[in-house]
């Protein structure tokens, strides 16, 4: 079909056809108007659109029932004239808006919408949404006049009813939409803005229709959820932004006191207009709180991430445009904004946190008191009810509660003070903090593990390593929750709290919590140590910058007085286990844990407990107090910087103490503030550390040193530093190692376990000085050279532990004999000074051996070993006589036990004990250059342990002292393994000599013969070995 360009053109071609449905009104003719539209131009037809929209208007007009297929095409027709042209005249917009309004309008019987097919309804709509989106700006707004207030509301309701109750979806988001741009807040870019005057006028109009559109929205917001998404999205967006129109800020400030008077022929008009005074916006605001706490509710919790979004935007419209208006409201807004800042879907999560921050920066909070008020009643009733909250929910509501309680804070940002300046928030607030953060110190494990000193000591670059892996930040377990997430929602809340609040005030306040009872000084402490890092804005997450940055003294000097609180004696000093010797001289014992007691004076802290029984639970709960203290003192080192150089003096030798703890959680975490002061203040490593600050150290553990009850905490300092530094750190602290032995000489009863850990420390830095390049020369006079300081040392160290070796406590013996060992090490090159000391050391090592608790045995045993490789055959006719008889006649009578025992016997000390002894039997048979008889007794007394009957590790034992035997003498222990098992026959060379007849010639396969086959086999390979090799084969393994 030819296109009509012109308007004559396109009148000859449409005449014929809008005549006929004008004389008969068909779908037949309908559908032949709608055939030709499609062959005029758009020009064409804007200048016919009057006369061709005329018989299709005629068609709706006629009176009397018309079929509803008809009805559709008319409609849909009208829509299509409409989507090409534009409506520029005002009685044509209002006429075409009533017409299509009534095709759906109910008989004048009912108040329900027609029953109306869902296509007529559909086209209808569209038809309404077309019509408004043709028509020019200045032409639509006749539409919102008094006089038009019928009409709107007639389409208002029409389009209401079917928003409520069709049941098609997409009727359902039609009716919306339509509802959307009939009240000019359309989505659409083209249209005209509306000035300010024009909006005011649209506010006073809709303001007749918000009880019903907003009632109305909010049934179909929490209708069924089976209606889908689609249409929620869409009554939410309809809700904010026709009541972001009518409560605007803006608009209610222009509002006069009286309402203004109509002429007299609007006077009809005049009472369905609303004047939105103050009184009707209060009223109003009090009804749409209820509406908006029902649909925030429904929404924040629907399982569609678009309508959670859509909350958001409704939160953020609404706190825009009537933030004065619905004040009341924000209660629950807000708290539906922040909680979603944690929703499971990221664009929610991110179009949330842009919310915020936006409030954050056009600090809408910040300029209205109310809202800030509103916050901070919210803050208070969630403060109030968190203890509660936290013990019922599950991890995922605790979560949620505390992004909400953390939201709330950073909202409030530089106004958080309003908070803390009012004792009821700021009292209701920290207590919800302390008893959510409250420990659960139930693990007996915490108290269990320890460092048993000399057995855990570790190299400098070890133990750095271990504390940067395990002793930064100890992980916590905590009554009311046990996810992380929750821990860290907290530590911002701290953090928030002290980036934005009043320093002083705040320090002021849990310092006071921290002194008023035991059962928070842990919860308190934690809270003052996020406190400091928040207000230096550490690992502090926040929407909007503080006005005022913090002063550094001011920092300084809150950390200065928390350090004094946390390092006194009644706070540091705590039962951490129930050890004797620790218990009798511990200071402060009394303010210990639970049962602390606020305002303890300095004279009572050196006197002994006075509780008469401490708890498992109390140990616990002291270890976390000093561990938390020390986390916080690594704290304060991270936000003072280079400047914690200057608190060193104060706060160094405390952690140090700690560093040297038995307790293996507390020793770990002080590690860890050892590294946090290092990189805090610009130290390559914690040797650096120590060697740089040693002088006042020194002095320090000097001074301690003549206070009984101060002696084991300068010892664990020196121990301390000694095991962290280097041998260069020796002739600094030289003078404190005399002073120790001295002190030592006074009270070997009550402080050898003590001092031993350092004399351990001691040795074991002695022992890594290299030895000189020539070793003074064995002579017959004792001391022509004099010995260097550390090897008298060491001979000072080893005169104490002869002493010692025979002490009542079995810790304490293992401990020396631990000592013991190293100093026979240190002093191996001066063999003059060695040699009297082994032999003074002899008889007390000997009793150690043969009459003492087995785990002394065992160590001994070992000290053993290492005086025969030093000192040789000087001990070999001591050994002979006092210890090798004792050692076989162990082995003989545990060996027919261990043959019978099962695979548990290989974790007691009985089967340790024979393993070490078989171990090291060997080396020393070889080393003390043993005679025939002992190299006897010892392969009769471990021959038995060749039987496959023996646990694999014994019999594994029992050949590497065949091998060792087999270097010392070959023959003898040649015959006395054929004597148990001969593998072949030995004939005579002549027929004048006897045959050979050995015990092991054809006996049969027993439990013997594996092992003495494979030993055979060895000392046969050792026999044709070349004389050279025998050197490499010399140490069998």
């Amino acid at each position: 079909m030819a296109v009509f360009d012109t308007p004559q053109e396109a009148f000859g071609a449409l005449r014929p056809v809008c005549v006929q449905l004008t004389r008969a009104q068909t779908m037949e003719n309908v559908a032949r108007l709608q055939a030709h539209l499609a062959a005029v131009s758009t020009s064409a037809l804007q200048e016919l659109q009057e006369y061709v929209l005329f018989p299709l208007r005629f068609a709706l007009k006629v009176p009397g029932p018309k079929q509803e297929r008809l009805v559709q095409s008319v409609v849909q027709c009208i829509s299509s004239v409409l989507a090409a042209t534009c409506v520029k005249k005002r009685e044509l917009l209002q006429e075409l808006f009533s017409e299509l309004c009534t095709c759906l309008s109910p008989p004048s019987s009912s108040s329900k919408p027609a029953a109306r097919s869902e296509e007529l309804k559909l086209a209808v709509i569209q038809a309404l949404h077309t019509l408004m989106h043709s028509t020019y700006g200045d032409v639509i707004l006749s539409l919102y006049q008094p006089s038009t207030l019928p009409l709107l509301g007639f389409a208002v309701s029409l389009l209401l009813g079917l928003a409520e109750q069709e049941k098609a979806k997409q009727i359902k988001i039609s009716a919306l939409k339509c509802l959307q741009v009939l009240v000019l807040q359309c989505d659409c870019q083209g249209h005209r803005h509306l000035d300010e005057d024009e909006a005011q006028q649209c506010g006073d109009l809709f303001a007749s229709f918000l009880p019903g559109i907003s009632i109305t929205l909010s049934r179909v917001i929490t209708g069924d959820i089976k209606q889908g998404h689609k249409p929620t999205v869409s009554a939410i967006r309809l809700f904010y932004l026709i009541v972001g129109l009518v409560m605007a800020d803006t608009q209610l400030a222009r509002i006069p006191k009286n309402k203004e008077k109509l002429p007299v022929e609007q006077s009809r008009i005049s009472e369905l207009m609303v004047h939105r005074g103050p009184d009707w916006s209060k009223s109003t605001a009090e009804k749409l709180s209820l509406l908006l706490h029902k649909m925030v509710e429904f929404s924040s919790v629907h399982p569609h991430w678009k309508v959670r979004l859509e909350l958001v935007e409704l939160v953020h419209h609404l706190l825009r445009n009537c933030s004065q208006s619905l004040v009341g409201s924000f209660s629950h807004l807000l708290k539906a904004l922040v909680g979603l800042v944690n929703d499971e879907n990221s664009e929610v999560q991110s179009r949330c946190n842009e919310v915020l921050q936006g409030i954050a920066e056009q600090r809408v909070v910040a300029q209205n008191r109310a809202l800030a008020d509103v916050l901070s009643e919210n803050l208070h009733s969630l403060a109030t009810a968190l203890p509660r909250l936290m013990n019922s929910q599950d991890d995922t509501g605790k979560v949620s509660t505390l992004s909400l309680l953390l939201g709330y804070l950073k909202l409030l940002g530089p106004k958080i003070n309003i908070v803390l300046n009012s004792i009821s928030h700021l009292h209701r607030l920290s207590k919800a903090l302390m008893q959510v953060l409250e420990l659960d110190v139930t693990d007996v494990k915490i108290v269990e593990d320890r460092r048993w000193g000399c057995e855990s000591t570790c190299g400098p670059s070890g133990s750095l390593q271990h504390a940067m892996l395990k002793g930064r930040c100890q992980k916590k377990y905590f009554r009311f929750f046990t996810e992380e997430k929750v821990f860290q929602l907290l530590q911002q809340v701290c953090r928030v709290l002290g980036y934005y609040g009043n320093l002083y005030l705040l320090v002021d306040h849990f310092m006071g919590l921290y002194s008023e009872s035991g059962m928070y000084r842990k919860q308190a402490a934690m809270a003052l140590n996020e406190l400091i890092a928040g207000a230096a804005g550490l690992g502090v997450d926040v929407l909007q910058e503080r006005e005022v940055l913090p002063n550094m003294d001011d920092l300084k000097g809150s950390i200065m007085s928390i350090l004094d609180e946390y390092t006194d004696q009644a706070n540091w000093y705590l039962i951490t286990s129930i050890d004797t010797e620790e218990i009798i001289h511990e200071p402060s014992v009394q303010h210990s844990g639970l049962s602390a007691h606020p305002g303890g004076t300095c004279s009572s802290v050196l006197l002994p407990s006075a509780e008469p029984h401490v708890t498992t639970h109390i140990m616990n709960s002291n270890i976390w107090q000093i561990c938390i203290q020390l986390e916080g003192v690594g704290c304060f080192a991270a936000v003072l910087g280079k400047e914690f150089r200057l608190l060193l003096l104060s706060a160094l030798y405390p952690v140090l103490e700690k560093a040297g703890d038995k307790t293996l959680l507390i020793s770990e975490t002080a590690l860890g503030t050892l590294v946090d002061i290092c990189e805090a203040c610009g130290y390559d490593s914690v040797q650096c550390l120590i060697n740089e600050n040693s002088d006042y150290l020194v002095n320090g553990i000097s001074l301690n040193l003549r206070q009984l009850a101060h002696q084991p905490h300068a010892s664990q300092v020196l121990d301390t530093m000694l095991r962290h530094s280097d041998a260069s750190l020796l002739p600094l602290v030289e003078d404190v190692i005399q002073d120790v032995l001295s002190t030592l000489d006074q009270s070997y009863n009550n402080q050898a376990s003590t001092f031993l850990r350092v004399l351990h420390s001691v040795m074991t830095a002695l022992d890594e000085i290299p030895p000189l390049a020539k070793p003074e020369p064995n002579s017959d006079t004792e001391g022509e050279t004099p010995l260097p300081s550390h090897a008298q040392l060491a001979k000072d160290v080893m005169e104490r532990c002869i002493h010692l070796l025979s002490d009542g406590n079995l810790r304490v013996r293992l401990k020396v004999l631990d000592v013991l060992e190293l100093c026979v090490t240190v002093l191996h090159p001066h063999g003059n000074h060695l040699l009297p000391m082994a032999h003074r050391v002899w008889p007390a090592l000997v009793t150690r051996l043969i009459s003492d608790d087995p785990l002394a045995v065992l160590r001994a045993f070992k000290v053993l070993c290492t005086l025969a490789q030093k000192c040789g055959d000087f001990l070999r006719q001591r050994f002979s006589k006092d210890v090798l008889p004792k050692l076989t006649s162990s082995l003989l009578s545990q060996a027919p036990a261990s043959a019978r025992a099962g695979p548990v016997y290989n974790h007691t000390l009985a089967f340790k004990l024979q393993l070490a002894v078989l171990e090291g039997l060997g080396s020393l048979c070889e080393k003390l250059d043993m005679g025939e008889n002992d190299l006897n007794k010892v392969a009769d007394a471990c021959l038995i342990y060749l039987s496959a009957k023996q646990p694999t590790k014994l019999q594994e034992a029992a050949q590497s002292v065949f091998l060792h035997l087999m270097h010392v003498d070959p023959d003898s222990t040649w015959l006395l393994l054929n004597e148990v098992c001969c593998p072949h026959q030995y004939e005579p060379p002549h027929i004048s000599l006897r045959p050979v007849k050995l015990s092991g010639m054809g006996r049969q396969r027993n439990e013997f013969t594996d092992n003495v086959l494979l030993l055979l086999e060895r000392l046969k390979q050792q026999e044709s070995a070349p004389p050279w090799a025998g050197a490499q084969e010399a140490s069998p393994p």
